[in-house]
């Protein structure tokens, strides 16, 4: 299948449609997080209080790096591209949904999102978890085999994987996890190029 032939994708949010911000050795510093461990996993094995209390903290840096979000190189050109061809357009993210809402607005590429496309880390397990693309395809009433997973980390291709789905790697210039990898882009302005081909 050519890339041009998708008709539904399904995209992370932060440093792949975004300029990536997140400074996740800070981040984890902050919450006494050791340098190895996953940040939502750690958060997820505290006691209730101690990981509410450090939630709420994330989440407010969170908001913040949000309302400053910028564009990816090209991404503002390639969704729009997408939404001409009448594509399905779905959010796939670590954060949180209502942060997705505010990244999408700072970038202006809200209006290409319906509400119900977009899946936080409260509507379902964190990537790699397939569960988030499972359920995009269940509601496009799809085989996960038609949907394309576009993202900038490993987590966002073991996630597409795993659930049977293409995968697509951004915003790196060099592709480290090529078994997991049918297209390597080396930003979105590349991507919408491949699109041609």
């Amino acid at each position: 299948m050519n890339l041009k032939d998708i008709r539904h994708w399904v995209f992370d949010m932060d440093g792949t449609l975004t300029v990536a911000v997140h400074d996740f050795a800070a981040i984890r510093e902050a919450l006494e997080i050791p340098p190895q461990d996953d940040i939502l996993t750690h958060l997820a094995a505290l006691p209730a209080a101690e990981a509410a209390a450090k939630h709420a903290w994330l989440l407010a840096h969170e908001r913040d790096l949000a309302m400053a979000s910028q564009p990816a190189p090209g991404a503002l050109e390639l969704v729009r591209e997408l939404a001409e061809r009448g594509c399905a357009l779905g959010i796939l993210t670590r954060n949180a949904r209502e942060l997705a809402h505010v990244t999408l607005a700072a970038i202006g590429l809200a209006e290409y999102f319906p509400v119900p496309t977009i899946i936080g880390r409260d509507e379902a397990p964190p990537k790699p978890d397939p569960g988030g693309l499972l359920k995009l395809a269940q509601a496009w009433a799809v085989t996960p085999g038609e949907l394309v997973m576009v993202g900038d980390y490993r987590f966002d291709l073991d996630c597409g994987r795993a659930a049977g789905a293409r995968t697509v790697l951004v915003n790196l210039p060099d592709n480290p996890w090529p078994e997991l990898t049918d297209w390597h882009a080396a930003d979105c302005r590349a991507l919408h190029a491949l699109l041609e081909h």
